[in-house]
């Protein structure tokens, strides 16, 4: 809701081969479900009818591309044959939808559609990082960040590949709607309430294992449950039985970032949720997620989500 950008309507174009994954993503994030104010979801293609899926198994589609001049929210799936031929009616359908307001967005290989309707130009996207040197090597005009989770240029998101959809959909609403809904969906889904755009999709250490794993997960759980207090990485490394180096190692290679990005955002998280739905002030949102004064909470708050903690609070407050 922040700048009028909040939507409803949220309509997902299937091209031929559409992956069952991406179908599922969207589902999950903006499907109803009960005690939740829904969106309003539904799917289109080319042509309505039998749409085959990268499974082989038959989606029967009953819109077609006419159903994206109604869209607050445009999202292009991700589809076994991604190239798009300029002729495609779908491209000036998108350039119309984004020259309206809506908000237009797509993760792995779907991203190369947006690039095909012109929409990327000049911008900073991400995908798959398997795809990430063809989307490049195709459209020169895009700058492709292949480490990113998911990149946030306003009216144009993409995601990086596969369940990273997930994290670019509850993104999505947490921008427009706020961490309460994102929130809550997300643990409905048992699945991380928020992970940066700028955490790394893919990791390249070794996965830790068993025994390291439930250290670290226990130095994790511990970490969120005392985020008002001053936590440092000799703390979070004495947790988890770990000297520092051994510590930074693994919890990148769980995490895909560093503890110190990891804590702030935990911290900001925690207070979005806090100036939602509490009264407290913000000089006490500050000291309950743990920094020393507001005044460095207020600089932290606008420098990563983009407007005051009060104003904030304006827009998504439900106490």
């Amino acid at each position: 809701m922040i700048d009028g950008m909040a939507f409803r309507r949220v309509v997902a174009y299937a091209p031929p081969g559409a992956t069952a994954l991406g179908l599922g993503i969207v589902n999950a994030t903006f499907g109803p479900r009960p005690g939740i104010p829904g969106f309003d979801l539904a799917i289109c293609a080319r042509h309505p009818g039998p749409l085959q899926t990268d499974l082989g198994l038959p989606l029967t589609v009953e819109n077609d591309l006419g159903l994206l001049t109604t869209a607050d929210l445009i999202i292009i799936l991700p589809a076994v044959d991604y190239h798009v031929e300029p002729s495609h009616p779908v491209l000036p359908m998108l350039r119309a939808a984004r020259d309206r307001g809506a908000t237009i967005a797509a993760h792995c290989v779907g991203t190369f559609t947006l690039a095909a309707a012109g929409l990327l130009d000049g911008l900073t996207v991400t995908t798959h990082w398997q795809f990430a040197d063809e989307l490049a090597g195709r459209h020169p005009e895009v700058k492709v960040a292949p480490e990113a989770l998911y990149i946030d240029e306003g009216a144009i998101i993409t995601g990086a590949g596969a369940a990273a959809g997930m994290d670019m959909c509850l993104h999505l609403i947490r921008r427009e709607h706020g961490a309460g809904l994102a929130n809550t969906i997300a643990r409905g889904l048992v699945i991380p309430p928020h992970r940066d755009g700028g955490q790394a999709q893919y990791v390249s250490t070794p996965v830790p294992s068993d025994s390291e794993d439930q250290r670290l997960a226990a130095a994790i759980a511990w970490a969120r449950e005392h985020l008002d207090h001053r936590i440092t990485l000799d703390t979070l490394a004495s947790q988890a039985l770990m000297s520092r180096r051994s510590f930074i190692r693994h919890f990148r290679s769980a995490t895909g970032t560093s503890p110190h990005a990891w804590l702030r955002t935990q911290r900001l998280s925690l207070a979005e949720e806090l100036l939602e739905t509490t009264n407290l002030s913000v000089e006490q949102v500050a000291t309950r997620v743990g920094y020393r004064n507001a005044a460095v909470f207020r600089e932290q708050f606008v420098l990563h989500r983009g407007v005051s903690p009060s104003d904030y609070r304006r827009t998504f407050s439900h106490s």
